[in-house]
C-alpha cells in the first residue's frame, strides 16, 4: 500500500505550472514513491517516468543536438507535439543532463519533475542553469503525524499550539504513547516504519547509514580521510540537542577548524544534520551564534550512539516541528535558555520528560521577556497542567 506524504498537496498545486519541479531529501525518504504517485495523478497519456541510475536512460539526452533527444524520447511513447510530462529520478548521477533539460525547457512545451539525494550537489548544479525556471521541495523522513498514516492510525492534530494544550486529553495520550515511543526510538525513515521486528528496523537502519556512506559522502566529497569524517559524525551524534564548540571537536579528532566547519557543511547539505541559531532580533548576530545541532532521524541516533532519553526527545520534537517554519533557540548569558523559538509564529517552546508548573513559569519569564505570544512546556509524558503540550499532540 502506497501513503501520501503531506508535500505531496503543495506539489501538486504546481502540476499546472511552467517551472521544474525538484524533489530533494536525504536518500531512502521515499522521493522515488512520491513521484511514481505523482506520475499516476498525470492524466496526459504523453508522459514518460526515466530512471538515471539506468545507464540507458542517461543515454537519451546525450545528443550534440538537443532537439533530436526527441527522437530517443519517442522511443519511450513521448511526442513533442503536444504537452508533454517527463520525470526523472537520481538527476544527481548525470549532471550533464542538466544542459539538456534546460534547453528543452526553453525551447518545448514540456514539464519536467526531478528527484535528487542530497542539496550538497544540487545546489550546486541548479543555481545558475536553472535559475528562475525550478520550484524546490524538500522531502524529509516522516514526522510523527505522517508515521501514524504509514501505520495506518487515524489522529487528529490540530495545528494551532493553543488548541494542542488546551485539548489534550489523558485517554488520547494513552493511546498513541506506544507508538511515540517506537517513533522516538526508530525514527521515520518509511521503510523502517513499515516492518514491526525490531531486528529488521536495526538492518534496515544499518544499511541507510551505510548507505549514505557509500552513495553521498564517498562519491560526492572529496574527504580523503573518511574515518576521521565518520570519527567527528560520531562525536556530534553524542552532542544531539547541544551547541557546537568547534575548537574543542577540531582538537578531539585532530584536525583543523577550518575542517570540522567543511565536514558539518557537508553534513548539513547532505540532509544528514540540521544546525539551528540563537534566537536575535539582530540578523547579523543570529548568523554569527553559536550553532545547536539536531539528526535527520531519531532511528540513525539509536542505533548509532548512546545518548541520552531526553537528548532523544528533543531530536524527535526537533523533527517534528520543522513543518512549522524557521526554528531557533535561546540562551541568555546568565544561563536562562529555551530549547526552540519558533520566530514565524512568536512561540517558545521548552522540552522536558514532564513538564511541571514552576517550570511553566519560568518559561514564561523568559519568553515574555522576548516578546515571544505564545509558550508552551512540550511533555513526553502526560500532565493535565496549564501550557503543557503532550509530544505526541506535535
Amino acid at each position: 500500500m502506497q501513503f501520501t506524504r503531506r508535500i505531496m498537496t503543495e506539489i501538486e498545486t504546481q502540476i499546472g505550472s511552467k517551472e521544474i519541479i525538484l524533489v530533494t531529501g536525504m536518500r531512502r525518504v521515499g522521493k522515488t514513491t512520491l513521484m511514481r504517485m505523482l506520475y499516476e495523478k498525470i492524466e496526459s497519456a504523453n508522459k514518460v517516468f526515466l530512471d538515471l541510475e539506468n545507464i540507458i536512460e542517461q543515454k537519451i539526452f546525450e545528443e550534440i543536438d538537443y532537439n533530436n533527444i526527441w527522437a530517443n524520447l519517442s522511443l519511450y511513447g513521448l511526442s513533442n507535439k503536444e504537452k508533454a510530462y517527463i520525470f526523472i529520478d537520481e538527476i544527481q548521477t548525470a549532471p550533464g543532463v542538466v544542459k539538456a533539460i534546460k534547453y528543452l525547457y526553453d525551447h518545448y512545451n514540456v514539464k519536467f519533475f526531478l528527484t535528487g539525494s542530497s542539496s550538497f550537489y544540487l545546489k550546486n548544479l541548479f543555481s545558475e542553469s536553472l535559475a528562475g525556471r525550478k520550484i524546490i521541495f524538500e522531502l524529509f523522513p516522516l514526522d510523527f503525524q505522517e508515521f501514524l498514516i504509514f501505520k495506518e492510525v487515524t489522529k487528529n492534530i490540530n495545528n494551532k499550539f493553543e488548541a494542542k494544550s488546551k485539548n489534550k486529553s489523558l485517554i488520547s495520550y494513552e493511546k498513541y504513547k506506544a507508538h511515540y515511543q517506537e517513533y522516538m526510538i526508530y525514527g521515520g525513515f518509511p521503510q523502517v516504519v513499515l516492518v514491526t521486528d525490531p531486528a529488521q528496523k536495526e538492518i534496515y537502519l544499518k544499511d541507510i547509514f551505510i548507505s549514505y556512506f557509500e552513495k553521498d559522502v564517498k562519491i560526492l566529497a572529496d574527504f580523503r580521510r573518511i574515518n576521521i569524517f565518520r570519527d567527528l559524525l560520531l562525536l556530534l551524534m553524542e552532542r544531539t540537542g547541544s551547541k557546537l564548540e568547534i575548537t574543542k571537536l577540531a582538537s578531539e579528532i585532530g584536525v583543523s577548524r577550518e575542517t570540522v566547519y567543511n565536514y558539518l557543511s557537508f553534513l548539513q547539505s547532505t540532509y544528514f544534520v540540521s544546525l539551528i541559531s540563537p534566537f536575535s532580533r539582530n540578523v547579523d548576530r543570529e548568523v554569527s551564534g553559536t550553532k545547536k545541532i539536531y539528526f535527520c532521524d531519531n532511528g540513525i541516533l539509536t542505533i548509532f550512539s548512546k545518548i541520552s532519553g531526553g537528548a532523544l526527545l528533543e531530536n524527535c520534537v526537533y523533527n517534528t516541528i520543522r513543518k512549522y517554519g524557521k526554528i531557533n533557540y535561546y540562551q541568555k548569558r546568565s544561563g536562562a535558555e529555551i530549547d526552540f523559538i519558533l520566530p514565524e509564529k512568536n512561540i517558545a517552546l521548552e522540552i522536558k520528560k514532564k513538564g511541571t508548573l514552576q517550570e511553566y513559569k519560568r518559561l514564561s519569564k523568559t519568553a515574555s521577556s522576548l516578546g515571544m505570544n505564545e509558550w508552551y512546556i512540550v511533555s513526553q509524558l502526560f500532565t493535565a497542567d496549564k501550557g503543557m503540550i503532550p509530544a505526541l499532540d506535535l
